[in-house]
């Protein structure tokens, strides 16, 4: 089976909007937050092995049947992962989304050549993401980085951030990917001549820490992607909370579902290109 890479760029997408401007000042994540993500996030990872057992669904679209066939239909659904869109942590927000979505008449093949490109993630994911390359690419691991910034925010600030991706092939039509930031520096003032880098952990706090997985399945004449994205910031006071959260939530919900559906368009380009026009129900793959 062809090794599977996490969909890495839609990460930060979510997440990068998550405070109200103006509305904190600066901060540094501490020790006690930190433990408390690694331990969110080892759940997490614990809940990905589980949907590998005899019995239990691979993929979060199975488990509702109305859920299934509104993503096989090409609608992307995002949901929160818990009822409520943020969980509280010492000092700071674990955000946790799914998203799902079909790419008709894709294989993984064609899918991962277009998310393993992370050099075209500049092209493929704007206006959001301003820069992108590879570090390092291998059969057990892959490094790359993006330059990120949301000019929603009417700040100058951007962020640089590294990842490391590891992936597991299920079987033929089935993989999974688990993918979490190596390094997250806010720059402040960008563009401007007196922008900088802080340290790592540093900044306003709209992202302190990224990781998720990403399922991936063959069928149904198609490529069913979930993606889930878990983002931690810092916290919101309990003044504002009343108004920024429900900006939070549209904000979440929107930048993930905007992040699917650039990544089909990107699938499908790549698709008719292939098939020398618009892919149809008759498409038939040019390469045999």
């Amino acid at each position: 089976m062809k090794r599977l890479v996490i969909w890495n760029g839609l990460l930060p997408l979510v997440f990068v909007t998550l405070v109200l401007p103006g509305t904190m000042h600066a901060a540094s994540v501490d020790a006690t937050t930190l433990r408390a993500w690694e331990s969110y996030t080892e759940l997490a990872s614990n809940r990905m092995e589980q949907r590998l057992t005899p019995g239990q669904t691979f993929l979060w679209v199975d488990e509702e049947r109305d859920r299934l066939a509104r993503v096989r239909a090409g609608e992307i659904v995002v949901s929160p992962v818990t009822p409520r869109n943020s969980r509280r942590l010492p000092s700071g927000l674990i955000h946790d989304w799914i998203g799902a979505a079909f790419i008709e008449h894709a294989t993984l093949k064609d899918v991962l050549e277009v998310v393993r490109d992370y050099a075209r993630y500049k092209d493929l994911y704007q206006p959001m993401v301003i820069d992108s390359k590879a570090i390092a690419t291998g059969e057990a691991t892959d490094r790359f980085s993006m330059r990120l910034i949301n000019k929603s925010l009417f700040l100058r600030t951007a962020f640089d951030v590294d990842y490391e991706t590891c992936y597991v092939p299920v079987d033929d039509a089935r993989g999974y990917s688990i993918s979490r930031t190596t390094r997250v520096q806010e720059i402040e003032e960008y563009g401007a001549p007196d922008q900088r880098m802080l340290n790592d952990g540093e900044g306003n706090g709209f992202v302190w820490r990224l990781f998720s997985i990403t399922r991936y399945v063959e069928r149904d004449g198609g490529v069913y992607i979930e993606l889930e994205a878990i983002g931690l910031s810092r916290d919101i006071p309990v003044s504002l909370q009343w108004l920024v959260e429900p900006i939070v939530r549209r904000v979440s919900r929107g930048s993930l579902s905007t992040s699917l559906r650039q990544t089909q368009s990107a699938v499908r380009s790549r698709l008719e290109l292939v098939a020398g026009g618009p892919v149809s129900a008759g498409f038939q793959d040019k390469r045999k």
